[in-house]
């Protein structure tokens, strides 16, 4: 199906998202404005209906999953692009940030070592002073 053999009346039973998509099919990646002024135009709407609809369907095509946001701001089909072209944009603080928690880390590692263990035997003892010790004999009356 493409957008030149459609009349306005077929256009108009499809939802915005299935136009965007043949407008992507014919064209490739284009930007949010772009792709809805040609919807408007190819439904013969009135040019307010832009700025009325402009942000819903921005967020139509953000959870369409069709549809991918390229780096540059335009949008193609989700089909043409590989996970592997998909970058993970990182700040530069964010890196020193990480770098920062693990050597926190590594210090907390390193200090661990050096606690006197003496806390830790009185935790033990304070957590078993309700224990009992039954020897064999004792065990054996009990049953």
């Amino acid at each position: 199906m493409s957008l030149k053999s459609l009349k306005k009346e077929d256009l108009e039973l499809l939802s915005n998202k299935d136009i965007t998509n043949l407008i992507l099919e014919e064209s490739g990646a284009q930007n949010t404005a772009d792709l809805f002024k040609r919807i408007i135009k190819l439904l013969e709407l009135p040019e307010s209906v832009f700025d009325e609809k402009i942000g819903d369907y921005f967020t139509s095509l953000t959870t369409d999953k069709r549809f991918i946001l390229l780096e540059d701001g335009s949008w193609d089909l989700r089909n043409r692009h590989t996970s592997d072209k998909l970058i993970k944009i990182v700040e530069e603080d964010d890196d020193e940030e990480i770098e920062e928690v693990q050597e926190e880390e590594e210090d907390d590692e390193n200090n661990y070592d050096s606690i006197d263990n003496d806390e830790d035997i009185d935790d033990t003892n304070e957590d078993l002073k309700d224990l009992v010790v039954l020897d064999e004999d004792e065990l054996e009356l009990e049953q």
